[in-house]
C-alpha cells in the first residue's frame, strides 16, 4: 500500500512539473496541432481517394 501511495505522489509530482513547465505546454500544443493536421489529411485523402487515384493514374499513363 505504501508503494502505491508513493507511486501516486510521484505521478502527481510529474504532472504538476509538466503543467508548470512552459516548454512542456508548448510541446503538447505542437503535438495537438500536428495530430489535427494529420487527421485533416487523412480525411481529405479518404474523401477524395478515388479522384486522386484517377489523377495519379493519368500521370502514370502519360509517362
Amino acid at each position: 500500500m505504501k508503494k502505491q501511495k508513493r507511486f501516486s505522489r510521484s505521478i502527481a509530482a510529474c504532472i504538476a512539473y509538466i503543467a508548470g513547465d512552459k516548454k512542456g505546454a508548448t510541446l503538447i500544443e505542437m503535438a495537438l496541432y500536428i495530430a489535427l493536421v494529420v487527421i485533416v489529411c487523412i480525411a481529405v485523402v479518404t474523401t477524395l481517394g478515388d479522384k486522386l487515384q484517377s489523377v495519379f493514374q493519368t500521370i502514370v499513363s502519360s509517362l
